[in-house]
């Protein structure tokens, strides 16, 4: 399965400019971290301390290797898809068989969202893929009776129990994870991988996935003893790893802890940040059809055995431990994000290995009387695939606004500003549509034919099948919307127009054209940018060179050298509106971009 996501995702991976905002802050501080600081991630020389290092870290390792490209930049997301996906996989055999395990690992790879994240520069796969490790070592070490047992021990059809049984014919030693062996290996791995989780992205990665299974533990009275899934050993393992870097930060740099946890977490969730940035949170509605239609289809019948689960109180059962754990786990998920206050549309995305494991036991388990779950996917298909006819025989305007409207965050921040955001033309996107409404048509023919069969096995291989298929359209859309707002084009004209000396101000938030440097190698200065990711690195003293006030950029615009000024804001909207009209040339306008000079100096 993982060389099926490697055929999958890798192809093109370096095609597409990096999308702006989106990718192109993430590029721009591995590449700064490659002559500075390791441990302090900085863009544009300012410290940034809204994500751990981790990305940063592989990323900037991936450019020593291979160069400034896009394809290398691109590296670390996509290994985090590789590993989620090989995680996935990995538990479903141990949970359901060889069948049901590739089934998961399927699922979890054609979810339209996550398909989309492996190729997209953002620490989103890394920590989906230590989450899911994090389960996937824990899990298993649970029900391993000894280091003797192996996969081989189970029956492929996926009907063994949990935790099994072991070769003597009595119950697993719940203390077997102390000792050695594969759970004691399995445990390990699991302790390391959640440490990582909170080293990728946040530390609710260790956290959370350590409660869901706890609670499904206490559920059934096998919380304790504690060293019966989490060996003494593996809890230094993750304390050290997803702890290790913001204890180093803390001493080091003052005011990252107060950020870290209370600005950027409690303060967020109450919308009560003291250094917010431009980012639209969705309404529950949103996030939940976001999240919804990421996971498509899988999320049905994961839903179904949810459902299942707990009309047979599955939670009081030892045998159905992992799946109490990963319900609770997804389920957790998109209610927390749900009634918070705050969110964006990947915000569901550590939940979608688990739904997809949720899925795949849908699936096996509708064997008997599966004609319900059938027809429920080809309704689903029928719906999906005349609803992207529909859309690809329009102008695209309905279709923009119903997914960029909802699911695209800097779309969102240009509504908010009542300005439109750069779309990629509809050329591109409307054979795109087509192309995924034949597949899902064609995929609910067949899908009518396995009801008539009554074969679950054969829909769930036509419902793989058809989203597999639609995991290259899912990265040729993405490529299209990248290269209609990457800053790469400005950034040309920017090389080609200055000279040594000349300065360039970036009007807004540097994530709206955070490839500019990346890509010019002009380092901006910023104006009207501290309401952005950068905001609490303004505060310290060696930033305030970098931030421009109103009255400094009017000065400096009246000096002998006038600087030049990039803005994504609308000309009404944008300081260029109140410079003397005689004074200003828009030297050029792309992608949602405006790049000024002084009348008297530009060429």
């Amino acid at each position: 399965m993982v060389g099926l996501a490697a055929v999958l995702l890798a192809p093109g991976l370096g095609r597409a400019p990096l999308d702006d905002p989106g990718e192109g802050q993430h590029a721009e501080i591995a590449r700064e971290m490659l002559g500075g600081s390791r441990i302090t991630p900085r863009l544009n020389g300012v410290r940034y301390f809204d994500k751990p290092p981790l990305l940063y870290w592989l990323t900037a390792a991936s450019f020593h290797q291979w160069g400034l490209t896009e394809g290398a930049a691109r590296l670390a997301p996509l290994l985090g898809a590789l590993l989620a996906v090989a995680g996935t996989t990995l538990l479903g055999v141990r949970l359901l068989g060889l069948g049901g395990g590739l089934l998961a690992g399927a699922a979890l790879l054609s979810c339209a969202l996550f398909a989309a994240f492996a190729r997209y520069l953002r620490p989103e796969t890394l920590f989906v893929a230590a989450i899911q490790w994090g389960f996937t070592g824990l899990l298993w070490a649970f029900g391993s009776a000894d280091s003797r047992l192996s996969l081989s021990s189970f029956s492929a059809a996926g009907a063994q129990k949990w935790p099994p049984h072991s070769p003597s014919g009595g119950q697993p030693d719940p203390d077997s994870v102390g000792g050695s062996g594969r759970a004691y290996l399995f445990a390990l791995v699991g302790c390391a991988a959640l440490g990582v989780a909170a080293l990728a992205k946040d530390l609710l990665g260790l956290v959370g996935p350590l409660a869901a299974v706890a609670v499904a533990l206490w559920l059934v009275g096998r919380v304790r003893p504690i060293r019966a899934w989490l060996p003494g050993l593996g809890i230094v393992l993750m304390v050290g790893l997803g702890v290790g870097w913001y204890v180093v930060v803390t001493a080091t740099e003052p005011g990252f802890l107060w950020y870290t946890v209370v600005d950027n977490h409690v303060l967020n969730v109450a919308r009560m940040r003291a250094f917010p940035d431009e980012d639209v949170p969705l309404s529950a509605l949103e996030f939940l059809a976001a999240a919804g239609f990421g996971a498509f289809p899988w999320i049905v019948a994961a839903a179904v055995t949810v459902g299942a689960l707990v009309r047979r109180r599955a939670w009081r059962d030892p045998a159905e431990v992992p799946w109490v754990a990963l319900a609770i786990w997804a389920v957790g998920v998109l209610a927390v994000f749900t009634l918070s206050p705050f969110k964006l549309p990947h915000y569901g995305l550590p939940g979608y290995p688990a739904v997809a494991l949720l899925a795949a036991r849908a699936w096996r388990d509708a064997g008997p009387r599966p004609r319900g779950l059938i027809v429920a996917h080809l309704v689903l298909f029928l719906l999906l695939g005349a609803g992207l006819a529909w859309w690809g025989s329009g102008d695209g305007r309905a279709f923009t606004t119903a997914v960029f409207g909802i699911t695209d965050v800097y779309s969102r921040k240009e509504a908010a500003w009542g300005q439109p955001s750069p779309y990629p033309p509809w050329s591109a996107i409307q054979p795109l549509l087509i192309r995924g409404s034949i597949l899902l048509l064609a995929g609910a023919v067949a899908l009518a034919l396995a009801a008539a069969r009554r074969s679950a096995r054969a829909a769930a291989a036509v419902v793989g099948a058809v989203m597999l298929l639609l995991v290259p359209v899912v990265g040729d859309g993405l490529a299209a919307t990248s290269s209609a707002r990457a800053v790469i084009g400005m950034a040309r004209e920017i090389r080609a127009r200055f000279t040594p000396g000349d300065v360039l101000v970036l009007e807004g938030p540097i994530e709206n054209a955070g490839a500019v440097e990346f890509y010019s190698g002009q380092r901006p200065a910023l104006l009207d940018a501290r309401r952005s990711v950068l905001g609490v690195g303004a505060t310290f003293a060696d930033s305030a060179a970098t931030f421009w006030t109103t009255a400094r950029f009017a000065e400096a615009w009246d000096s002998a050298r006038p600087p030049y000024l990039l803005t994504t804001r609308v000309p009404a909207q944008s300081i260029a509106a109140q410079l003397p009209p005689e004074s200003v040339r828009l030297l050029s306008v792309q992608n949602g971009r405006w790049l000024y000079g002084h009348a008297r100096v530009a060429r």
